[in-house]
């Protein structure tokens, strides 16, 4: 029973007032702005390329690199969908469309991409995939900046203890605490 405690204690969200108030400045802000034109853009601009150019440019690939250009073409559709749905749920939160709680959903937080052991990282693929359009693997690594810089602004503005241990600084605050006592100011 003690270490259900435990384990609970360490799922607290870090949510603070002063979080709170960071979440909500952040979707008030230009960097918020920037970032969700630029992720809409890219969604739109990649449907373009996949339901236009890209659909022709598959055809005339051979079998291996069809089937590559498929697998990273859901991969890229799947990455766009979840920094698009991110983008909405921060939208909906300036517009007073939704609250903080709601926002703060699991559902609504970033799914880590799945590599699996022998998948290629984008570097090795751009390197083994020659024959695939020069558009779709710009399209890659676009989306995969954009999706990594949203990972660490999810981390970042809605993380809690647990996700996040062993490196914040409320986790270097407690050690202090606990190996000096709380110091009063």
């Amino acid at each position: 029973m003690g270490d259900t405690k435990v384990a609970r204690k360490m799922d607290i969200d870090t949510l603070t007032p002063q979080a709170e108030s960071r979440l909500l400045e952040f979707t008030q802000s230009e960097l918020f702005s920037k970032t969700f034109r630029e992720g809409m853009e890219l969604v739109e601009e990649t449907a373009a390329y996949l339901d236009g150019p890209g659909r022709y440019e598959s055809k005339k690939l051979q079998r291996t690199e069809a089937l590559t250009y498929a697998s990273q073409s859901m991969r890229l559709t799947t990455r766009l969908m979840q920094v698009a749905s991110w983008l909405l749920v921060q939208r909906a939160l300036k517009e007073s469309e939704m609250t903080i709680s709601e926002a703060r959903n699991d559902k609504y937080r970033l799914v880590p991409e799945f590599r699996p052991k022998n998948g290629l990282s984008f570097a090795e693929l751009a390197e083994s995939a020659n024959e695939l359009p020069a558009i779709l693997l710009d399209l890659l690594a676009r989306s995969e900046s954009l999706y990594e810089r949203i990972a660490r602004l999810d981390r970042s503005l809605y993380g809690t203890i647990s996700a996040q241990s062993g490196n914040t600084v409320a986790d270097q605050i407690n050690r202090l605490e606990a190996a000096f006592g709380k110091i009063g100011v």
